[in-house]
């Protein structure tokens, strides 16, 4: 392709007109700034431009793409046009966002100080769209909580108001970002206007530069100041760039024409301008054997800015061979580009598979039914782990970058929602709890100092029960109410501990009294005189009554007494039918107790069951008689089973004696 090739034409000027110098491709490349985007390497979150629509000044030249204009000089052409207005946007190119969203309040607060103090304010758009987002909804998501706290604790949801020193700064750094931004476009506005107006004026001398009678060495060392003021003009409003540029170059190439007067002047700069783009040449060449494919675009981004802006034309018996071999080195680049995008593709391709296996994961996970705090803490470890495969999978394709990445903020968003929906019952649970708590704090309260001991120490023992099953409560409230709860308790108890002690000075009296007086009926020596011995016998037992009660952990003394008395009992030289109903009117002396038959209650219960038990067994002996009709009574069987019934006989008389007895004592 040559560069006579892509000329436009020029108002004014023929085809053929005189002795006229084309321009190349890169001089006269309409190409719409607003159109171009370069292809940054790419990230997470990538932010594109809607290409619009071609200027019609740029028609005749764009439109021929698809007729034979290389796409790969079309791309670098598109490439620095989007450099035009504004010379940093390098910078937001590169510029990657961070995953924000694992981020906490405060770091996404230094994270959006630190872009503010270390990039310029025009390139972090993205960056702070994205943490302001992020940040809102981690607040709402705060407030929606502390609102429901206060309505569950009897607020009006009217009167709720919630403030946060974390968002009060945030709101001071987004205002300081706003200020900046707004002050650096109306800077750029002046800028550029009068950037504009100062390249306007350029070309307008330029212009008159044929029409000035003054010796062309000087007329041409106007030129070359008039093209350094040129190049160093600064950018200009996108919506003017490619017709400043054609009208430039328009005028430029007339002035050449000018020149066939003064050839040795126009030779030496068609010189110039051979050995610059020779360079440029080379310089591309070199550049199409670097590995770095992105570091190869971008120098060569800067070589084809240099190409058109910095340099003139060459001699035309020069111009089709350089721009060929400028044009072909540019091919290399493109194509190794583009194979290079679509191997990454086809790694991204493995990438995409991964990412959307976790996001599945994510999204069954949350899915689960979980009830208990210990579930969902393992639940949310789980989900960490997770978070942390899927940026450690690297990057997708580009095409669908945006909808993966949006994907799992959804799938992660979810399972945050179940998260917290949970959480938010179980603080209205620990709310009520705390509430039932309170109940039985005011119980404790109100009988701390109740000196009914018997009806008041079951009570306070079964709201300390029910304490233990209520379940958590807020924990800010949960050491304050425990300490209340357990203060009124300790206060009630610590007082019947006191009483108790002081009857058990009392009772511990008793103690020793019983262990003396055991230690001397088990020392005791019967006279042998049945009466006599009776009488002393039951002195000792009236004693022993009389003494009292001994305290509950003591009590097996009255067993060892009782054992003693039978021992003493037991050496009687009396009837024994007569010795047991003196052993159980003793008994019945101890068993009754003044407003309390229980235990008369049972011993009769007992004696009812015996007497049953021994006339079914003298029953069955009768009936076995039967068997025996015609036996001799001297027969050794028949004799032990009529000497079994009398002495069964014998025992219910007592036992229905002892019944007499029992019933006597009601």
């Amino acid at each position: 392709m040559s560069e006579k090739d892509n000329l436009p034409k020029a108002d004014g000027l023929s085809e053929n007109s005189g002795d006229t110098t084309p321009m190349t491709p890169d001089e006269v490349k309409d190409t719409n700034v607003e159109t171009a985007n370069t292809i940054p390497e790419p990230t997470e979150a990538p932010v594109m431009e809607e290409a619009e629509a071609v200027s019609e000044d740029a028609k005749d030249e764009v439109a021929t793409t698809d007729d034979g204009v290389d796409a790969h000089v079309e791309e670098i052409e598109e490439a620095n046009a989007e450099d035009a207005e504004d010379e940093s946007n390098a910078e937001r190119h590169t510029l990657e966002s961070k995953d924000y969203h694992a981020m906490s309040m405060e770091q996404l607060i230094i994270e959006f100080e630190h872009l503010l103090t270390s990039h310029k304010v025009q390139n972090i758009k993205t960056q702070v769209d994205e943490i302001k987002s992020e940040f809102n909804s981690k607040f709402d998501a705060i407030v929606d909580e502390k609102k429901e706290e206060f309505i569950s604790e009897g607020g009006n949801e009217i009167d709720f108001y919630y403030a946060s020193p974390l968002k009060k700064r945030f709101n001071g750094v987004f205002k300081s970002y706003r200020n900046s931004l707004n002050a650096y476009y109306k800077e750029r506005e002046d800028n550029l206007k009068s950037n504009l107006d100062n390249r306007l004026k350029i070309i307008d001398e330029i212009k008159g530069l044929i029409n000035v009678e003054e010796n062309i060495n000087t007329t041409y060392k106007h030129f070359k100041e008039l093209q350094e003021q040129w190049r160093n003009a600064g950018p200009i409003p996108r919506d003017r760039y490619n017709n400043a540029w054609n009208s430039y170059h328009h005028h430029v190439e007339i002035f050449y024409d000018f020149l066939h007067l003064n050839r040795d002047l126009r030779d030496m700069d068609f010189k110039h301008n051979l050995e610059q783009k020779t360079k440029i040449i080379d310089q591309a060449e070199a550049l199409a054997k670097d590995d770095n494919i992105n570091r190869a675009f971008r120098e060569l981004q800067v070589l084809h800015k240099l190409w058109k802006e910095e340099l003139g034309p060459v001699a035309k018996e020069h111009r089709e061979a350089i721009w060929e071999r400028f044009s072909n080195a540019t091919k290399t680049i493109h194509d190794k580009r583009q194979a290079y995008y679509a191997d990454l593709d086809k790694a991204r391709e493995k990438n995409l598979e991964r990412k959307e296996q976790i996001i599945a994961q994510i999204q069954e996970v949350a899915n689960e039914s979980t009830s208990s705090h210990q579930s969902w803490q393992k639940k949310i470890k789980t989900i960490e782990s997770l978070r942390e495969d899927f940026f450690n999978a690297g990057k997708v394709p580009l095409k669908v970058n945006e909808s993966t990445w949006a994907k799992f903020k959804d799938a992660v968003r979810g399972f945050n929602r179940n998260k917290n929906a949970f959480y938010k019952n179980l603080k209205r649970e620990q709310y009520d709890n705390l509430e039932k708590k309170k109940a039985l704090i005011q119980i404790a309260l109100d009988n701390k100092d109740n000196e009914d001991f018997e009806a008041t120490t079951p009570l306070m023992k079964k709201i300390q029960s029910d304490w233990k099953k209520i379940g958590h409560v807020p924990r800010k409230d949960s050491d304050k109410i425990w300490k209340e709860f357990k203060t009124a308790c300790n206060a009630y108890f610590d007082k019947l501990h006191a009483e108790r002690n002081e009857a058990n000075k009392e009772l511990m009296a008793a103690f020793e009294k019983k262990s003396n007086l055991l230690a001397e009926v088990k020392t005791l020596e019967l006279s042998g005189k049945s009466d006599a011995d009776i009488k002393t016998i039951k002195e000792k037992i009236a004693s022993w009554k009389a003494i009292g009660h001994v305290p509950q952990n003591k009590r097996f003394i009255d067993g060892k007494f009782n054992k003693a008395i039978d021992a003493l009992f037991g050496k009687l030289d009396m009837d024994k039918a007569k010795l047991e109903m003196i052993k159980f009117e003793n008994k019945l002396e101890t068993l009754s107790q003044p407003n309390d038959t229980r235990l008369l209650d049972n011993e009769q219960n007992f004696i009812r069951k015996k007497i049953g038990e021994i006339k079914s067994e003298i029953n069955q002996l009768e009936n076995n008689m039967q068997f025996f009709s015609n036996v001799d009574e001297n027969n050794p069987l028949v004799r032990d089973v009529i000497k079994n019934i009398e002495k069964h006989k014998q025992g219910l008389v007592v036992w229905q004696e002892k019944l007499k007895k029992v019933k006597s004592m009601y």
